[in-house]
């Protein structure tokens, strides 16, 4: 403890527990108090006076000649943080230099100085719009941001209703509904909208927003939103969409060529039926006055004609929607049913390469919901790459009395999934080439463009399910289509609309 026996206008309560020193008009110590010394053990240094600031002399001067106080004077020392204050007292010539421990509470300040850098640095320069908005929606701030993303600066934006400033389409409204029932119930929510930007531009959005609730009632007194510009993607989606569109068109296009003798022949009996029951009406009219039971023969050919002509317009009709452009419908389809379908498409072309299409439709009624014209193109494509290896296969020496077999077979596999399997009996592939089968632009055939199996995988895909192969058990190869296991829908028979297209 210092001591002097000068005067003292200050006095020094032991049991004060901050720091507190007597100076003199020099800036020496005269009188130090038990918390003062206590620290100067603490921190390691031979004097109290190591614990003020150091320019203490100046700042004894200082309080003299202007007689005021000097507040909040900072001095570090081994890794204390003292803030001091000195009063003067202009009778004695004394100052009381008190000080007391800040070390923590400047250590948070400096943290928070340091977050709220970070903040604003972040928040000045994010793409994406970070948002405060009241429970009904009203905006309490915004980042810069808003300008680009929006057309509005933040300072126009505050205390402005959501509805004012996003104008969205018809279902707006109801999103908005949709999103604060969320919110008060989960505390999360998420919405993609579509939104008009200040110049007139349309605009994508994905806003995920987040509640910020009262402590003891846990309502909600404020919702944080970040909003990212997605126009982009949504626009590079849709010219995927319309690509993938178009190029499906030019794949049934494709196949409507490939598939023209065929057409031809189903074409060819309905009609030639309609012809030879049309001659043998008229011969039979001409002997109704002589022969009256000639006019049941009539009626019975005319029925055949109606029949056949039925025959033809549904191959027309099957035709002209195969080959439809445009939005796809689905449909719960009996898959049974498509492959008897696929298979009389095909037989003509089975026919002159001398391959057996064979049905093995499964005992229950497997249906899966898909746009059945795009499911007969898949299987129409997998059939017909059987039968061209089958045909590229064939050497001279081979069995001209055995016929080899395109199997089309349809089931449930072990986990319930609706099945269609293509087997053929041709020369198979080794697991490389079932690795790259399925890969864009891939093919054997040397005028091939390999785009056919990439595309029935992703038609396939489309649906929910995926499409395989496998090296068949014989030889050959196995394709399967698989289809998820939904719970099927009440089955009904699709009646094609009739258009002039």
């Amino acid at each position: 403890m210092i001591r002097d026996a000068s005067p003292l206008g200050f006095s020094l309560p032991s049991r004060d527990p901050q720091p507190g020193l007597i100076l003199d008009a020099a800036g020496r110590a005269l009188r130090a108090n038990t918390a003062a010394e206590t620290l100067r053990a603490t921190a390691g240094v031979a004097r109290a006076t190591e614990l003020l600031p150091a320019n203490t002399p100046a700042l004894v001067r200082a309080c003299l000649q202007q007689g005021r106080a000097i507040d909040a004077v900072e001095s570090r020392v081994a890794g204390y943080i003292l803030l001091w204050t000195f009063i003067p007292d202009t009778d004695t010539d004394q100052v009381l230099a008190r000080g007391r421990d800040a070390t923590e509470e400047l250590r948070l300040h400096d943290q928070a100085v340091q977050s709220n850098r970070l903040y604003r640095l972040i928040t000045e320069n994010t793409t994406d719009l970070i948002s405060r908005h009241a429970p009904d929606g009203r905006f309490i701030d915004a980042t810069p941001a808003s300008w680009r993303l929006l057309g509005y600066w933040p300072e126009e934006l505050r205390g402005q209703p959501l509805e004012a400033i996003v104008q969205g389409d018809a279902s707006f409204a109801e999103q908005l509904t949709d999103v604060r029932n969320r919110l008060r119930d989960e505390g999360y929510a998420t919405m993609t909208l579509k939104i008009r930007h200040r110049d007139g531009s349309e605009r994508w959005f994905e806003v995920a927003s987040r509640a910020i609730r009262e402590t003891y009632t846990g309502a909600v007194v404020e919702v944080i939103s970040v909003s990212r510009d997605i126009t982009a993607r949504v626009q590079s989606e849709e010219n995927s969409r319309r690509l993938a569109d178009e190029l499906a068109h030019a794949a049934r296009l494709a196949t409507l060529g490939e598939l023209a003798s065929s057409i031809a022949h189903e074409m060819n009996q309905p009609l030639a039926s309609i012809v030879n029951f049309a001659s043998a009406s008229q011969r039979y009219l001409k002997q109704a006055r002589s022969r009256p039971e000639c006019l049941d023969r009539v009626d019975d050919g005319l029925q055949k004609i109606v029949h056949h002509a039925n025959r033809a317009s549904e191959v027309i009709k099957r035709l002209r929607a195969f080959l439809r452009k445009g939005q796809k419908r689905t449909a719960p389809i009996d898959l049974n049913e498509v492959i008897a379908n696929v298979a009389k498409l095909c037989q003509w072309e089975a026919d002159k390469n001398r391959v057996r299409i064979r049905e093995q439709p499964a005992n229950a009624q497997p249906v899966i919901t898909a746009d059945p014209m795009l499911l007969e193109q898949v299987l129409i494509n997998l059939v017909r790459n059987g039968i061209e290896a089958i045909a590229d296969a064939r050497g001279p020496r081979d069995d001209a009395r055995r016929m080899p077999e395109i199997i089309l077979a349809t089931g449930l596999n072990a986990d319930g999934e609706p099945v269609i399997e293509v087997t053929d009996e041709g020369p198979g592939l080794d697991e490389q080439g079932i690795r790259q089968m399925f890969q864009p632009f891939y093919t054997s055939k040397p005028q091939g463009l390999g785009l056919g199996l990439s595309m029935s995988r992703s038609i396939i895909e489309g649906f929910g399910g995926f499409l395989d192969a496998r090296r068949a058990p014989g030889g050959g190869l196995t394709l399967t289509c698989r289809f998820p296991n939904h719970p099927a829908k009440p089955l009904t028979t699709a009646k094609e609309t009739p258009t002039d297209d």
